[in-house]
Formats: C-alpha cells, structure tokens, sequence
C-alpha cells in the first residue's frame, strides 16, 4: 500500500490512487478489472471502480472523527475547507472518491420484476460553482459506479462560471478517462437555474435527471426512478433525500416508514411533512411510490419532453428559489404527477450556509416568488402578498408564463389545494388576520415570532410594529387558534409559546372579546 501523509494524518491508499498536491485524489484512471466483465454492448468504455479497503475512513458511510488535539497547520487546514464550503472538505479529502454505503432500500424494492426491463435512458445534470474537488468527483463515481451503463447516456458537469484552479484543466483531464461525462462552461454567473437550463439544452437522453454537485447515489437508486417515467411520461420523481453529515460525512438513512413527502407555507416556501392519512390508504406497502404536492428541487427525474412541454423553468428566475414550487404547481396542474419514491435513495450534504457571494441588491427569492404568484396561484396570491406587507417590487414581465399555462390548458390553483394539497390552511377560513398589537405600552409593539420548525416550543415576543407582515402576521382561525400556517399560540401555564397546531382547542384556544 502507498501511503500519503496529509497534513500529519496518514491515509492508506489504493495503488491506483494518486497524491495530488499533499491531498489523496482516488481513483485516478482505474484499470478495468479482469474479473468485473464490462457489458459488451457499452461502446462508451465504462471503467470498473478499484475496491476500497474496508477499513478506509468513511466507508459504508461511516463517519470520520478527527482528532481533538491537532496541529496549527492542520487546524488551517481543516477551517479553510469550511470557510470554502460551509463542509468538512478535510475530512471528505480523506474520503475515498469510490466509498461503500449501505443498502437502505426496504426488501420490497428488490424483489424480483419489481420494474419494467426496457427502461429509458437518462442524461444526469450536475451544475457547480467552485464545488470541492473529492465532494465533486465522489458525486459523479456514485452516479457511475452504481447505475446500469446502459442507463446513463451523459453526466453532463455544468461549471457555472467557477474560477478555482481545480475545476478548469485538472477536471477536464481527470474527466478524460470517462467518455460519459461532458464538462459544459458556462460564460459568466449565471445562477442554479439558469445553469439547469443550460444543462437540459444540451440533454439528448429520454430523460433527465438533476442532482446536486455534493450528492451520492446509492445501490439502485436509479431505476425504481425510471421505472416511474416508463410506465407514465407525465409522473416526475425524487429520490428519498438522505443527510450526508456535513461534518463527519457519516451516511444517515431511515426505511421507508419514515419517508416525509413536501409541502409549503404562504410565505412560499418549501417544507417537508409526514405522509398524510389519506395517502397511506392508498398504498399496501410504504415502500410504494408516494404522491407529494411539491419537490425539494435538487434531485429529480422527469421526462425530457414533458419537460419542455412544461416550460421547464422559468428563465425570468433569478438565481434559486421558487423554481421547485413552479415546477411542481404546474406538474400536478398541467396533467402530471409528481412521486416521491421510497426505494431511490441519495445521500446529500445539507449546508447550514450557503459559501457562495452573489453581487446582487435584489431580494431574488421574494422576486421569483412573486412571478411564481401572479402566473400559478390564481386569487390565492393575495395570501402570499399579504405576508410581504403588499410589496411586489419589480418581478418583471410574466406574460409569456401566462401563455404557457393557458395553451397547456392547466387546471385551478384551487383544484390544486383541494385535491392534491387539501391539508394546507388556507388564510382566506380565517376570521381576522393582521398583526396582534399591545395596547398596554403606548400601542406600539406587536406579536413578533418567526414560525419555522427551529421556533416550535420556543415563547413568541413583542417587537416595535413594522406593518410589514412577516413575522407580525398571524390569523385568527375559525377554530379559535391564534396561527401562522402550521405553528399556533400555545398556553400551558408559563410562557405564550408556538406550537405544532393540533386541532383540538385546549391550550390552543384563544377567545376574542370585541
């Protein structure tokens, strides 16, 4: 075994893994195995990955811990990664680009004739800015190493506008060893979704399938996905989301009995939420594919042309966000589905901060958010208007967007929340709505309390009235709950906290005296 010392720690590698720049780079060129036989019918020349060591650090997605008492020079090391990426690049580096994971899928999804034979093949598109080079390359190898050759027609690497030295020849020349991947630059800064739309622009494949560039694919994560799209074009389709330890790296799972499906706010956005009652009747096994009224948006499959068919997204959006809304409004409203598929399973690791700079004074998110407003949500706009104090700023012209919609012939926002989302509150069954003002201090401070998930159980305040909505917008509903969407004033005896609203009045109850 070579061995490369890294910065004072030891790594065993492979014979076939270089040392690049005191970093261990895996799996450079492997040389095709002699007892791994390549599908004759793959002209493209698939390389067989090298077997890492079972001890390795962080196989079959165990975490790597590193030790307490490091060295100055290891310490810069380690705090410069995540300056750089908001991860442990460090311990990622250690890492072997090839690791093992475990099988988390359920025993139902292996059984045999589970899927169709004759699937369609897919073009895989990973958009990057500056990503972390054994991140980066550990995505690609898990798309490679555990998919059926015959399935993957490209990787298709947009770079979107990066500018370290690691993402510009040395990718290209790694990369060259792999007929299958495809590097694509983009110009200049062009942002998540703009750099998407270039990707599907250069997409040949039956299919399309998007993850993130620190992601990886586990055994047979791709075909219960295409299995979905063979039997019906208009279904679109995740994968279960597993966490990839930002810190250790270490692989989280959990079988499908834990498996959440994806909602959203008025604030408009994303959120995740048990598989409701009324859908698990409709399944025998929870292992089955799920219906889900929206996607999380990095990792998904869908038909190439019920893509364009759909507009694929809107490139009057800036940056991120609000497109996994866009698209899954108009997947279920246009004639589609969308499933999210309990046998698919990537690993992704979730960033508590984004490392990126952007030059811009825009609010992107609220902008893309209300061309998502005026083009989808019909008269229910005005629920999501009211929570940004009525102030559209300038979200450019949607006409062309309201075209799409009326040529596809798409149904009803309201067809969509009665059908497909008939859990969400809707805003418009409350009895008052506004801010909630203390008349006891001169009348100048409100009901102040962000309501995501890491605000539950936590006593709400009162803050200066700005009468901009946000956090000072709560609704009375008929119920007599004080809330903002799933979150309700909750009395026990001490402090007003925010609670998970349940229904059932008792501590939730509040009466209004006129």
């Amino acid at each position: 075994d070579l061995e490369s010392v890294q910065n004072n720690l030891v790594v065993a590698a492979q014979p076939n893994e270089r040392v690049y720049r005191g970093k261990l780079i895996a799996g450079n060129k492997p040389s095709r195995s002699a007892n791994k036989k390549v599908p004759e019918d793959d002209d493209k020349g698939v390389l067989v990955p090298p077997s890492p060591l079972k001890d390795a650090p962080g196989e079959m997605g165990k975490p790597v811990v590193l030790p307490t008492n490091m060295t100055v020079e290891m310490k810069k090391a380690v705090d410069d990664g995540w300056t750089n990426n908001a991860f442990n690049q460090y311990v990622s580096d250690m890492i072997s680009v090839h690791r093992t994971l475990p099988d988390p899928r359920d025993a139902w999804c292996k059984e045999p004739n589970r899927y169709l034979e004759n699937l369609p093949a897919t073009d895989v598109i990973i958009c990057f800015h500056n990503e972390a080079w054994s991140v980066l390359l550990r995505t690609v190898h898990s798309v490679l190493d555990r998919s059926p050759p015959h399935l993957i027609n490209e990787i298709i690497l947009v770079d979107d506008f990066s500018d370290m030295p690691h993402t510009k020849q040395q990718l290209e020349d790694y990369f060259s060893a792999y007929p299958k991947v495809k590097i694509l630059r983009a110009p200049s800064r062009e942002g998540l979704i703009r750099a998407r739309l270039l990707g599907a622009r250069h997409a040949t494949a039956p299919v399309i399938t998007y993850l993130d560039s620190h992601c990886e694919c586990t055994e047979g994560w791709l075909e219960p996905l295409l299995d979905r799209i063979a039997r019906n074009s208009t279904t679109v389709v995740c994968p279960v989301i597993d966490v990839i330890d930002d810190t250790t790296l270490e692989f989280h799972y959990r079988d499908s009995g834990g498996v959440n499906v994806g909602g959203f706010d008025w604030n408009l956005q994303f959120n995740w939420h048990a598989v409701p009652e009324r859908e698990r009747k409709r399944h025998k096994n929870s292992a089955e594919p799920v219906y889900s009224p929206t996607m999380a948006g990095g990792l998904f499959s869908i038909d190439r042309k019920f893509f364009e068919r759909l507009g694929t997204y809107d490139s009057g959006f800036d940056i991120w966000g609000g497109e996994n809304l866009e698209l899954s409004f108009k997947t279920w409203m246009c004639g589609g589905t969308l499933e999210i598929i309990p046998c698919s399973h990537v690993g992704h690791i979730f960033r508590k901060r984004s490392p990126y700079k952007w030059r811009s004074g825009v609010n992107v998110l609220k902008k893309n958010s209300v061309r998502l407003a005026e083009v989808w949500l019909d008269d229910y706009a005005k629920y999501y208007y009211q929570r940004i104090g009525q102030d559209k700023g300038d979200y450019g012209d949607v006409s062309a967007r309201k075209e799409l919609r009326r040529n596809l012939g798409c149904q009803s926002f309201k067809w969509y929340l009665d059908n497909v989302y008939p859990e969400l509150f809707i805003p418009g069954d409350s009895v008052a709505n506004g801010e909630i003002r203390n008349l006891g201090v001169g009348g100048r401070t409100c009901l102040d309390s962000p309501a995501g998930k890491r605000n539950l159980k936590k006593p709400v305040g009162l803050y200066p009235c700005h009468r901009q909505g946000g956090n000072q917008y709560w609704m009375l509903s008929k119920g007599g709950e004080i809330r903002r969407d799933e979150a309700c004033l909750d009395y026990a005896g001490n402090d007003v906290v925010l609670y998970p609203c349940h229904g059932s009045k008792g501590n939730q109850f509040w009466k209004y005296n006129q």
